[in-house]
């Protein structure tokens, strides 16, 4: 049963989110500047700081905040080899049959905006540009399996919220 009493937390998920990011070197405008470079071609009155504004909003909705602190708490789990195996080696080397990690971001964060956002993940995820290529191919610095999903079903999510804006 639900706990009438409780209160979405809303700050601290958000806070929890980026203190995370800062673990991993990432910034908003790390996630804004994919947002960017992928909506230019289609607006071409766009400014870096309404994408930045974009993927602050889209980081705000509690449906992103929640499916990104399972990822989070995923990866976390998977770096300190805390997940039941087989669970664990196939999250730790990032199976490519696994597809979870793209389940969650694409299913639970860029596929609330819509299919723009869903054919922008999809982009993403094959291209990897930014600090996503970073975080996909980085060695020795904990697992990030479903970290780069996250971040790339965000700036899809932002370019989706961004192209409504100036349909």
């Amino acid at each position: 049963m639900n706990n009438r009493n409780f209160k979405y937390p809303d700050t601290a998920a958000y806070d929890c989110i980026m203190a995370y990011f800062k673990t991993k070197d990432i910034k908003i405008d790390d996630i804004a500047s994919i947002t960017y470079k992928m909506q230019l071609q289609f607006i071409p009155e766009l400014t870096e700081e309404e994408a930045t504004s974009a993927v602050i909003d889209v980081l705000h909705k509690r449906e992103v905040m929640n499916n990104a602190m399972v990822g989070i708490a995923l990866d976390q789990a998977a770096s300190k080899k805390a997940l039941p195996e087989p669970l664990q080696s196939i999250v730790e080397n990032d199976a490519g049959v696994f597809g979870v990690d793209e389940l969650l971001a694409e299913g639970g964060i860029s596929g609330i905006y819509g299919k723009i956002a869903t054919t922008n993940f999809g982009y993403l995820d094959r291209v990897k540009h930014g600090i996503l290529k970073r975080l996909d191919t980085v060695q020795g610095e904990g697992v990030n399996t479903f970290l780069d999903d996250i971040i790339a079903a965000i700036a899809a999510a932002a370019g989706a919220k961004l192209a409504h804006k100036y349909a």
